[in-house]
């Protein structure tokens, strides 16, 4: 049996334990053994067992996901965000959908302090929602925003995804933190014009805001905030001047944290104990996947299912809009079944030829990737920013309905997605200035 044969063979096991709910990272690593057993024997797997779990462990850039998570845990649990969407909400509440505004720039503030969307969803539903629906707000659109905005967490530095797109692709982790700025602007403000629009056009979406707000108590409130900008500042500033690694940068991210929850009378060992016990399980559970992938890869490398792929792509002379209208059909279906993170590990080893034998930029196409996952999330019906985020709210939002409201937001992203894919230059034009 050729290895090709051997290697569909195993991704339609692959294929067979997700569909069962084996967890992703399992069943990554347990198709590989059997098929590097399979190719090569009990000898080769046991030693690619070892040695690729290693090297890709011990690799230093990793070091920057727990940092970053323990940033993230830390601005959520003392309330440090919490002080972001009110100052948020003074200032903005004036404006047409203020409240949906408000939780969406607040995402993105949050999105500095946490790289991991699924996270800020939940965080935003438990605090800016409540607040959306006693103002008398259409229930898809303060759920949908907030499923929405969540996917910011993986554009806006720092980003997880890019972390490990970075690694896992021998890439900057620097460029590509960065190189997520303006995409995840973009959205942002994308987002801020579906919201603005459609509330002009249909007031009964979202009433306008009764609150006052002294000038007083708005500066009162934006003062409380912050840490977030200092954070947002400190890791951009320092990975743009090169004066600082991205596991630097987390580690100054968390210091802040902490020590902004000290000056913020908000501070407790109690709720240091459970953002560090939070970091490590999500840490662990991230590591098991990425371990997963990167045995995945190399079994796939033996399979010459890459190489294999790489001369149809030449045959058949496939172009670049070809290959994006590809990755985005693919993507898209994908991202309905399976956990980001995951989606974008399995698919990187079998895209990757693709990419360098058409001469595409691996920073900009890891923006797409990153961009295309997040959209996963959002895609009805097992997106799961959807699920956090009706998790999060209860009974008091259908599940239906949160899917509605979600699905304006998806139409935003097309619209940036054209943007990115026919401008590079948005997403290259921060790291060129690195050089």
């Amino acid at each position: 049996m050729s290895p090709v044969t051997i290697g569909l063979y195993c991704v339609g096991l692959l294929l067979v334990l997700i569909a069962i709910r084996v967890p992703i990272g399992v069943a990554l690593g347990a198709t590989a053994a059997v098929g590097i057993y399979w190719l090569r024997g009990l000898t080769a797997m046991l030693s690619s067992l070892g040695a690729a779990t290693f090297d890709f462990v011990a690799h230093w850039s990793l070091t920057a996901i727990p940092m970053f998570i323990l940033m993230g845990a830390v601005a959520f649990h003392s309330g440090l965000t919490a002080h972001l969407f009110r100052a948020a909400r003074a200032w903005l509440s004036f404006l047409p959908g203020g409240l949906a505004i408000a939780t969406n720039l607040a995402s993105a503030g949050f999105a500095a302090a946490s790289g991991s969307s699924v996270a800020m969803a939940g965080a935003m539903s438990r605090l800016a929602v409540p607040e959306m629906l006693r103002a008398g707000y259409d229930k898809g659109l303060a759920t949908g925003v907030v499923a929405a905005s969540g996917t910011l967490g993986a554009l806006i530095p720092p980003s997880i995804p890019f972390i490990l797109y970075a690694v896992f692709m021998e890439a900057s982790v620097g460029a590509l933190l960065l190189a997520g700025l303006l995409p995840g602007l973009l959205t942002m403000v994308a987002y801020t014009g579906l919201i603005m629009v459609r509330a002009t056009i249909n007031p009964e979406l979202a009433p306008r805001s009764k609150d006052v707000f002294t000038r007083g108590e708005k500066w009162r409130l934006l003062v409380r905030a912050w840490p977030l900008p200092l954070i947002v500042s400190g890791i951009v500033g320092g990975l743009y001047s090169g004066t600082v690694t991205a596991t630097e940068a987390g580690a100054f991210g968390a210091v802040v944290a902490i020590v902004a929850s000290v000056l913020d009378r908000s501070f407790s060992w109690g709720m240091l104990r459970i953002s560090v016990v939070e970091t490590v399980r999500t840490t662990a559970a991230i590591f098991l996947i990425a371990v997963g992938a990167v045995l995945f890869s190399r079994f796939l490398t033996l399979s010459q299912i890459p190489m294999q792929v790489g001369l149809l792509v030449n045959e058949y002379s496939v172009n670049l809009l070809v290959f994006f209208l590809l990755t985005s059909a693919f993507y898209l279906v994908l991202g309905m079944f399976l956990d980001p993170i995951g989606l974008m590990l399995v698919t990187l080893p079998i895209l990757a030829p693709i990419m360098t034998s058409l001469g595409v930029d691996e920073i900009w196409f890891g923006v797409i990737v990153v961009k295309f996952i997040e959209i996963g999330l959002l895609t009805p019906p097992i997106g799961l920013n959807l699920f956090v985020t009706s998790a999060a709210v209860g009974d008091a939002v259908p599940f239906d309905r949160v899917v509605r409201g979600t699905l304006w937001f998806l139409c935003a992203e097309a619209v940036v997605m054209v943007l990115l894919f026919s401008f590079p230059s948005i997403s290259l034009y921060i790291p060129s200035l690195m050089q």
